[in-house]
């Protein structure tokens, strides 16, 4: 099986910091696989995924993505960019457009330079907007406009747009934080169930680990910008969960007096 991201002794300093946002950091996703990124605020989750999407410059180790090698300088070849999607914690939509618009976003790298520029989808573009919609509920909402939902809902729409892109890789950043956990489990049920689907790979960062033993095959454990876990979901226990959270408030559900 090829390998969906390969990444090795990876470092990352943002301009201007004290301390690196990631330290010397190895990681490999077959395709197919769902992997969660567990730890607390700050751990170099959302570092990790932003670097995978290619917005990030002045790193240092490997990262390839999709057998595509990342030059630490430029940006990934626009050909190869639509292969990976990615949902945002603040869901990054237009609000004054409607949902069919926002959803449509998604497949402008997907579309000709000057049908991107010019917002001209063509019917095949239409169809695979629509079908997202559809698969992801909110198919009687395409005209409203994205403003007027509900939290959920535009949560639904960003899962739509992410998946209209057609990528074969989905990275999503804390995408539930906001929910509540009935809701969050919901939307990553939704989330990881059409990523299946369709045959995509699925990264996602999340600081609750019940949510994390849900939905993924695998939790990689970060704390400081390293990590400190990788391990299948199956054996992830309370122990190895506290460690990762020592230094910050005591999570719900687990007893610190456990652990010895």
């Amino acid at each position: 099986m090829s390998a969906a991201t390969e990444i090795e002794d990876l470092s990352f300093s943002p301009p201007g910091a004290r301390l690196p946002a990631l330290e010397r950091v190895s990681l490999s996703m077959p395709e197919g696989e769902s992997v969660a990124l567990l730890g607390a605020s700050g751990a170099g989750k959302t570092t990790l995924l932003a670097l995978l999407d290619g917005r990030l410059r002045g790193w240092h180790g490997h990262i390839a993505v999709l057998g595509t090698p990342f030059d630490p300088d430029n940006p990934p070849p626009r050909t190869r960019r639509a292969d990976t999607g990615f949902v945002f914690q603040e869901f990054a939509l237009a609000e004054r457009s409607s949902v069919l618009r926002n959803v449509l976003n998604g497949r402008l790298g997907r579309m000709s330079p000057i049908r991107a520029v010019l917002g001209s989808p063509t019917p095949r573009d239409l169809e695979v907007a629509r079908g997202a919609l559809t698969d992801c509920g909110i198919a009687d909402l395409a005209e409203r406009r994205v403003d007027s939902l509900s939290g959920g809902q535009r949560q639904r729409v960003a899962i739509a747009r992410c998946l209209a892109q057609e990528p074969r890789l989905v990275l999503a950043d804390e995408s539930v934080s906001s929910l509540d956990p009935a809701r969050a489990a919901e939307i990553l049920t939704l989330l990881t169930g059409a990523a299946k689907a369709r045959g995509a790979t699925v990264l996602f960062s999340s600081h609750q680990p019940e949510l994390a033993r849900q939905f993924a095959q695998r939790i990689v454990g970060m704390r400081a910008g390293r990590i400190v876990f990788d391990l299948p979901t199956t054996e992830l226990d309370d122990e190895a969960t506290v460690d990762l959270y020592r230094e910050t408030a005591p999570l719900p559900g687990v007893r610190l007096k456990a652990v010895r």
